[in-house]
């Protein structure tokens, strides 16, 4: 069973930056897409960036130039560095991965198969 577990959310004030991480254990396979999301309550889960074990990456419009996503392989985990945060930024970070085969849209929902608890990140204005 894999698992995913995020950390590094908390408060932050407008400007500032932050860095989260995604722990995946119990991965069984080299290759994988993974991907950081979004929701606030009672909205839809909304689409961060995505990473692949080739180090490829893919943002959402309203992060690029400011939102980065890493990975280390290793394990593997997956980090979102976050600057000039804003306060639209506020939200429940979610963490996912998705095991071979990788078909369908890299920064959709239905991709992933795998999903953290999820982080809470807060940007005060």
């Amino acid at each position: 069973q894999v698992l995913l577990l995020e950390s590094g959310g908390g408060s932050v004030q407008t400007g500032g930056s932050m860095r989260l991480s995604c722990v995946a254990s119990g991965y069984a396979y080299t290759k994988y897409w993974a991907a950081w999301f979004r929701q606030n309550p009672g909205q839809r889960r909304e689409p961060v960036a995505h990473i692949d074990s080739n180090g490829n990456t893919e943002y959402h419009d309203s992060v690029k130039g400011r939102f980065t996503i890493s990975a280390d392989n290793a394990k593997p985990t997956i980090y979102l560095q976050m600057n000039n945060l804003k306060p639209e930024d506020t939200a429940m970070y979610f963490c996912a991965l998705n095991h071979p085969p990788h078909t369908g849209p890299r920064l959709w929902t239905d991709t992933y198969n795998t999903w953290g608890q999820g982080t809470q990140v807060t940007v005060s204005s």
